[in-house]
């Protein structure tokens, strides 16, 4: 955004960042916080700490006194990220409309050198390749309208967290210890449904469906998902009735059977073959959005199955759930599978719908990075990342809520904000000291 730009919706961002560093300690703190997101809307190529204090700078000698200041705020400061996460999520989840699922992912930071926290060659899938780089976990409230990265936790490598040198010098709390990305999405989910935030249906893509604990762990807390899998997942086709494996008779030798069977013979297949050997008509064209490149629609068949995880290994079948099938009109065969495990009744619309929802994920990080340097933050200890990353996502839920709420010029725009700030008593507006007020010093600002 352009300093005419933040400064027509002055009052609006000031509210904002009132509420949002509300209880992040004293004055000084809460104003460096303001700042820093302020610095990150501005317009911009690099959005680290040297370039964001000389934009917020009102003279060149006022920019080292404001990264200094910044500094202390980001990386040093002993504040909660995940309060603002918290404070970040109830007010996107109050003034979002149409919010429809949380979707988990996970995005890399490609790095130089071995000392940022958390960093080594490993598989980004951001970058599509094995490189040096860091790993962050994150949760996002997703709606056709727009989305929200309510929660993000770097991926600590068990080098990292087996290596008490590194985690001292690095900052790394002496409470946490390596997990698995699905683990960390998991947690994440937990903090959002202890902030009181509505169930909804869960959506990842196939490195987190994929796995039978992942799923199960969604299952165990109530939720119900539409998850991407791998065509090499193995279902028991619709119709089949899968038993355990026979007891072993009395007296008899060799080991007992394990293997899962069923009566009709019918052995467990890839999720792959069984579209593959699906007739034509059982698939059909379902639209779920129209927008500026036009209607979005793709060919859908939708089965009921059960999942046959390690069935040879006496693993059960899993509980009837759908398996969405797509086929894209470019592709001669089905290349894209979903399970999910919504309501019998769901209509085919409603999975496909939330199938491609997930797209929303890939737009907020485009517009976190591209816009707001989430991959900018050039500090390596744990709380400096984490830090930053949450004023980045705050930030883009501002962005997020601005164009949805209000149109780029709506006149309302502060009136709003004013009756926001009445329903929110005891929540201080931010105003800078050194740089005046949104509306005044950001327009004097240096680009």
């Amino acid at each position: 955004m352009t300093p005419e730009q933040i400064s027509r919706v002055g009052a609006e961002l000031e509210e904002f960042l009132g509420y949002i560093t509300h209880q992040m300690g004293r004055s000084e703190r809460r104003e460096a916080l303001a700042n820093y997101m302020r610095g990150l809307l501005l317009d911009g190529e690099r959005k680290s700490m040297v370039p964001i204090a000389q934009r917020l700078a009102a003279a060149p000698g006022d920019s080292e006194a404001i990264r200094q200041r910044l500094q202390q705020a980001i990386t040093i400061a002993d504040w909660d990220e995940w309060e603002l996460f918290r404070r970040l999520a109830l007010r996107v989840e109050d003034k979002l409309p149409g919010l429809d699922a949380f979707v988990i992912d996970d995005t890399g930071f490609p790095k130089k050198g071995k000392h940022s926290v958390g960093v080594q060659r490993q598989y980004s899938g951001t970058m599509g390749r094995v490189d040096n780089c860091q790993v962050a976990a994150s949760l996002h409230l997703a709606s056709e309208a727009g989305g929200a990265c309510i929660g993000m936790r770097l991926f600590l490598p068990e080098v990292w967290a087996n290596d008490p040198r590194r985690r001292t010098k690095a900052g790394v709390p002496e409470e946490l210890s390596h997990q698995t990305k699905l683990e960390l999405g998991l947690g994440m989910l937990d903090r959002a449904l202890e902030w009181g935030l509505a169930p909804r249906p869960v959506l990842a893509d196939a490195a987190y469906g994929d796995s039978t604990e992942f799923r199960k762990g969604l299952e165990e807390r109530g939720l119900h998902y539409v998850l991407r899998i791998s065509g090499n997942a193995v279902v028991w086709p619709p119709g089949t009735c899968p038993s355990p494996p026979p007891s072993k008779a009395p007296g008899s030798k060799g080991r007992p059977r394990t293997k899962w069977v069923s009566p009709e013979g019918v052995e467990p297949v890839s999720v792959e073959e069984l579209a593959k050997s699906l007739p034509a008509r059982r698939f059909r064209h379902v639209e779920w959005r129209h927008g500026t490149r036009g209607p979005q629609r793709r060919r859908f068949a939708v089965l009921r199955i059960r999942t046959a995880h390690r069935h040879r290994s006496g693993h059960p079948p899993g509980e009837v759930q759908w398996l969405l099938c797509e086929w894209s009109y470019k592709k001669k065969e089905p290349t894209a599978f979903y399970l999910s495990n919504l309501p019998a009744k769901t209509t085919v619309k409603r999975l496909v719908y939330l199938a491609k929802l997930r797209w929303r994920i890939e737009r907020d990080y485009q517009e976190m990075k591209g816009e707001l340097g989430l991959d900018h933050f050039e500090g390596r200890t744990w709380r400096g990342f984490h830090h930053h990353v949450a004023l980045v996502a705050a930030a883009h839920a501002f962005l997020t809520l601005h164009r949805v709420i209000f149109s780029p010029e709506d006149p309302e725009a502060e009136s709003t904000a004013s009756r926001a700030r009445a329903d929110h008593p005891g929540i201080p507006s931010v105003a800078t000291s050194g740089l005046a007020s949104l509306a005044g010093s950001l327009s004097h600002v240096r680009t």
